[in-house]
């Protein structure tokens, strides 16, 4: 695969950014798990060749008493309190499989998952990622971790778990995964705006087959002139 730009989300009109660029992470998917009929109509109002990556619910990855489920709409089907850092349960297997769902209708390719800082390698949260994604079906997906923190023998864990290594290569380089995928945040509070020389050098950090995906109060501007860089 071609090297792919895009953003975390849709920082302008959805027939703007289809006519702009070939790739969006759905953001929203997060927060609450959408209405089928409102994925179908993404699909249908993208173009055919263009590119949907999921990223996957906080429902299995932030526990209920994470921030972000301030305004989270729980589903009737699953038990709040089974809900977050990979435990696998019914509620859990309940998201995941509607995941699977949204992910066939909108022909995706990936799945990232995103972890809080607070999510640390004790054994218990290692555990958990194993069962989970040793019992998921997968369904051809590619998956995708950003972990946050400090994460011994990190390469070691996604291997065993066929996970690429999500990053922002302004702090590190991916350790994993036979393509990249990078999110690239715009350090504290996603504000900054990067300069023609900090998107230069970022052309020498990513590697082929990549996803660079900005998350940035900028991205739609930044994430444009990237696209110019890359001819």
């Amino acid at each position: 695969m071609a090297t792919k730009i895009g953003c975390c989300g849709f920082p302008v009109a959805r027939t703007k950014y289809y006519s702009t660029f070939p790739v969006v992470e759905i953001q929203s998917i997060f927060y609450n798990l959408p209405q089928i009929k409102t994925v179908v109509r993404w699909r249908e109002e993208a173009p055919e060749d263009f590119e949907f990556v999921i990223k996957a619910s906080q429902f299995i990855t932030h526990d209920p008493k994470s921030p972000t489920y301030r305004k989270a709409r729980i589903p009737k089907e699953v038990d709040l309190t089974q809900l977050g850092s990979f435990r696998w349960n019914r509620s859990t297997q309940f998201v995941w499989q509607y995941l699977k769902e949204i992910a066939q209708i909108l022909r995706c390719r990936v799945i990232i998952f995103q972890t809080p800082r607070s999510f640390t390698p004790t054994e218990e949260n290692i555990n958990s990622l194993k069962e989970f994604f040793h019992q998921i079906d997968r369904a051809g997906l590619i998956l995708g971790w950003e972990s946050r923190g400090e994460w011994p023998n990190l390469k070691g864990l996604l291997s065993e778990l066929d996970l690429i290594d999500v990053v922002d290569p302004f702090l590190r380089r991916p350790v994993h995964g036979m393509i990249g995928y990078y999110r690239i945040h715009g350090g504290k509070g996603y504000r900054k705006k990067f300069s023609a020389n900090e998107l230069s050098y970022l052309k020498k950090l990513i590697k082929k087959n990549s996803y660079v995906m900005f998350n940035n109060i900028s991205m739609f501007e930044d994430a444009l002139s990237f696209l110019g860089m890359l001819g």
